[in-house]
């Protein structure tokens, strides 16, 4: 009979891999709960229309990237292929929105069935920070620093740049969208499938193509900019005061966009060349208008999302990871012959009892193979338990497969507390 086999592009995450997982987690959850950001956790599923009415039915997510299918009332669900949707869902379900000021950050799976490739899966992990109620460029700067603390947290900061544009209002976004579009029209023979497309359905997504000869077009395109309103470069001329004042580096990339139309003013990704053709790892911006286009009131908001994996990745590239987060044990404790097994386990519970937090694995199973699997384990620190010649429980602790010294049965407790400790 043939195995089973996990689906393409749905990874599993092994036990010597998860602990690089948990420190990335753990440095976002301390660095959100310092800025004062409270975790909400949403469905995996969520009735496609939700994403329909978010993302647009005349996108690539939609139509050919989404999980969607039928349960058995006939009602179409979706696997989430992204969370900002499902989080101004829940908000807006629970009454967080209306009159009040609110600061989100989620974490959970993804999926979109796309090409698997490196740093791309058709299940992937999402970190994202939502924020509701503030129209001002100081929250669009405070999620900015926040992500910045992050990278310096994990050692990123002097490996990723900050790219940042504004779209502004919704009106100076169309009628920019009218220029780029007669320019591009006028050239059609000049332009790629996948941009004549986008020309119909979303031309602003053009100008981050990845071919050359389409950037190149782009030259003598229309800029954003210069179709601004008074209020938009205002509220761009703000954000960069606050981030020059912090210290933060940035470049103003004209050509970097969203392309659904409820984005609005700044927009911003952080960017790396250590990870190849996969190099944004953070990606963000306002989206004043997602809410009333999910049938609530009008909401200014502003997020961010970033990939796990993607992270994760450009961690172990750089060789970023401390190790004691691959240390997976303090302690191994082994009995030396086979009428100690049972002590060992109450000695391993005493030892729990009174060092809270210290990682400790049992040699189970029989005596064999002892030094070779507290060597796998990594553990930096071996308990012998024995027994001496007037039949009193002993120990012995052994570092880097060297003995160091004997233990008393009263020693035992106090001397691995000492270890661990030191």
């Amino acid at each position: 009979m043939a195995k089973i086999k996990a689906i393409r592009g749905m990874n599993d995450i092994l036990p010597e891999q998860t602990p690089v997982w948990q420190y990335l987690e753990k440095t976002v959850k301390e660095v959100v709960s310092i800025y004062g950001y409270n975790e909400i956790r949403m469905p995996i599923v969520e009735q496609t229309n939700l994403f329909k009415r978010s993302i647009g039915e005349v996108t690539d997510i939609v139509e050919k990237e989404m999980y969607t299918f039928e349960d058995r009332n006939g009602e179409s669900l979706t696997l989430r292929p992204e969370g900002t949707a499902s989080c101004v869902r829940a908000a807006e379900e629970h009454g967080l929105l209306f009159n009040q000021m609110q600061r989100f950050w989620y974490q959970g799976p993804m999926f979109r069935y796309e090409r698997p490739q490196k740093g791309r899966y058709r299940q992937f992990h999402q970190i994202g920070v939502e924020t509701f109620g503030m129209s001002g460029s100081d929250i669009d700067a405070e999620i900015i620093l926040l992500s910045a603390r992050l990278w310096e947290r994990l050692g990123l900061l002097d490996c990723v740049t900050l790219q940042l544009n504004s779209l502004g209002s919704n009106e100076a976004r169309a009628n920019y969208k009218d220029a780029l579009v007669a320019y591009l029209s006028e050239r059609k023979s000049q332009l790629d499938e996948d941009s004549l497309k986008r020309l119909e359905t979303n031309p602003l997504r053009i100008l981050d193509s990845k071919n050359p000869d389409t950037q190149a077009l782009l030259n003598d395109a229309p800029v954003l900019s210069d179709y601004l309103d008074e209020e938009s470069q205002s509220h761009f001329s703000e954000l960069t005061s606050i981030l020059d004042e912090a210290g933060i580096a940035y470049e103003i990339n004209p050509r970097l966009v969203r392309g659904l139309d409820y984005y609005c003013k700044t927009v911003f990704e952080w960017v790396t060349d250590k990870l190849g053709a996969q190099g944004t790892v953070c990606a963000g911006g306002r989206y004043d208008g997602l809410v009333k286009q999910l049938g609530g009131r009008e909401t200014p908001a502003v997020g961010f999302a970033m990939g796990v994996e993607r992270l994760i990745l450009l961690l172990e590239t750089l060789d970023l990871i401390p190790n004691e987060v691959r240390q997976t044990f303090d302690l191994y404790l082994a009995a030396e012959s086979k009428g100690l097994q049972s002590k060992v386990i109450l000695v391993a519970e005493r030892v729990r009892e009174h060092c809270p937090g210290i990682r400790v694995r049992v040699h189970c199973g029989g005596l064999k193979n002892i030094k070779q699997k507290a060597e796998q384990t990594g553990a930096p620190i071996v308990l012998l338990i024995k027994e001496s010649d007037n039949h009193e429980l002993c120990g012995s602790i052994w570092h880097n497969n060297e003995p160091i010294f004997d233990l008393s049965e009263s020693e035992i407790l106090s001397s691995v507390v000492e270890c661990h400790n030191a």
